[in-house]
């Protein structure tokens, strides 16, 4: 294949990729915290694209993905730095999945680092955008600390998304294995 129908094929799968987790983040259960956060599947087509393509072209995916998602879909968001970390930037990171590319028996380990980056832009904009909007007790427990806060909150809503994204790569990546490793591109 050349590199031309190579660079096509990537956009129009990341085009598909980034229309399938949007689909998918309709089927959520929503977090019952005040600011978001919701649990769903929406990192499992991101994963499973930047495994396929690498971390450049999951990144871009991710971007694409966070930013429609906030404008499409009446995302929360306190500020324009908020807006910017906890949907463009934090699906964004959901592209260093893409380090383990063409791997697919290690899919588990790059949902796993996909969903860990994910959750650390998460966890900034809590330490610093949503500190101020920390209550007095979450979960039955005194805050006093943005950190404890930030791990807390969206802990609550990033593990059970972790959890089923990998999962789903796990039950996907025999199906998908060349697929995945990109046999279909030489």
């Amino acid at each position: 294949m050349s590199e031309q129908k190579k660079k096509n094929r990537r956009l129009v799968e990341g085009a598909l990729f980034v229309a399938i987790a949007y689909v998918l983040s309709f089927i959520e259960i929503k977090a019952v915290w005040q600011y978001g956060g919701s649990i769903d599947f929406v990192m499992l087509p991101l994963i499973l694209y930047a495994i396929r393509w690498g971390t450049e072209a999951g990144l871009m995916a991710g971007l694409v993905f966070g930013t429609i998602k906030f404008f499409l879909s009446g995302g929360v968001a306190v500020n324009w730095q908020s807006m910017l970390l906890d949907y463009s930037l934090a699906y964004m990171f959901v592209g260093f999945a893409g380090l383990l590319k063409n791997r697919p028996s290690l899919t588990w380990l790059a949902a796993l680092i996909g969903c860990f980056a994910r959750f650390i832009i998460h966890f900034i904009s809590g330490v610093t955008i949503y500190a101020s909007y920390m209550p007095p007790i979450f979960m039955g427990w005194e805050m006093t600390s943005p950190t404890i806060y930030s791990i807390l909150y969206n802990g609550s809503y990033m593990l059970p998304s972790s959890v089923m994204a990998v999962i789903g790569c796990l039950m996907l990546q025999k199906g998908l294995a060349r697929f995945l490793k990109g046999e279909d591109l030489r």
